[in-house]
């Protein structure tokens, strides 16, 4: 419009001409105008939507990458619980640890793969780190005996010191090992008694396992009266031993032959000790018939007697 108004104050274009340029300004202007509107308008939106469309487009890829990390480990996880299963059947692994094993490793791998997918997806992996170990701390004081348990199940399961079918002493019980899990153990008694034992004290105490070899020793001490033949009595109780086959002698590896000696020489009697060795499951049957035929042949067979508790009186008359 000013240049209108200069061409307009020189006089030399004509009016018309003049009339044509004031149109045009005033049209160009107002279509300027409005294409500077539309354009104000429209940029905040075509950014916005640029920006989102980009957004979606790296959440997109997270999630692919994700899913394919997932999918990936869950089959190097399936393929590793094979390959565990072959190896702890080719070994002839016990059933209790090949099972605690592959169940510790199959449950560490699912632990990893998920954090690494959700890190994947652009989760902080410090702070999912920090929070699970803020959790398994919790869980751990929480269940402080129970973890103890499992800490005593797996030095068992390792160091073996029993297996199922043994015959074991421990925590002031006696019985046969019937189960053995991965916080507790199962004992089955001699009067068919079920004894559940805490892995957690049984790995810290004193076990006594009585099948842990083939052949055990019976050790029986017999008293006899002050004046026995000594001679006499150890070839009786030699030849009471020798009449079952169920004793062994020195031809069985890791036996001798039947032993008896004089012991000790108490206050009412002389007693001798007498040793054999038997096969383990034969103890308690052997034991139990050398006690009957020492007491049932010596007085009978060999004239040997058994004592008495004696008791000598000196009176003194003034």
């Amino acid at each position: 419009m000013l240049l209108v108004n200069l061409l307009q104050a020189s006089g030399t274009v004509p009016p018309e001409i003049l009339e044509k340029a004031s149109k045009i300004s005033v049209d160009t202007l107002a279509i300027k105008s409005i294409e500077l509107l539309e354009n104000f308008q429209k940029k905040p939106a075509q950014e916005a939507v640029s920006s989102l469309t980009h957004s979606a487009i790296n959440f997109g890829l997270k999630v692919l990458a994700a899913l394919l990390i997932y999918i990936i480990g869950a089959w190097l996880i399936s393929l590793v619980k094979k390959l565990l299963r072959r190896y702890f059947t080719r070994r002839k692994t016990e059933a209790t640890l090949a099972s605690f094993l592959n169940s510790l490793i199959t449950i560490s791998m699912w632990i990893v793969l998920i954090v690494l997918t959700v890190s994947a997806l652009g989760v902080n992996s410090t702070s999912l780190a920090a929070l699970l170990a803020a959790g398994g701390m919790a869980i751990g004081m929480a269940l402080s005996g129970t973890v103890q348990n499992f800490a005593g199940g797996i030095m068992l399961l390792v160091f073996k010191p029993f297996k199922v079918g043994d015959f074991i002493e421990a925590q002031g019980f006696t019985g046969t090992v019937t189960d053995v899990t991965i916080v507790s153990t199962r004992l089955r008694t001699v009067d068919n008694r079920v004894v559940v034992l805490p892995n957690g004290a049984l790995s810290n105490g004193n076990i006594t396992n009585f099948t842990t070899n083939p052949i055990r020793r019976v050790d029986l001490k017999v008293s006899l009266s002050y004046g026995a033949d000594v001679t006499k009595a150890k070839e009786a109780l030699l030849e009471i031993v020798r009449s079952n086959p169920v004793f062994l002698d020195a031809s069985t590896p890791g036996a001798a032959d039947p032993f008896v000696a004089l012991q000790v020489m108490d206050g009412s009697s002389i007693a001798f000790t007498v040793r054999a060795w038997v096969n383990s499951p034969d103890y308690w049957s052997a034991y139990f018939w050398l006690n009957e035929n020492v007491y049932t042949q010596l007085p009978s067979k060999y004239g040997l007697s058994f004592p008495f508790p004696q008791l000598d009186v000196h009176v003194k008359q003034d």
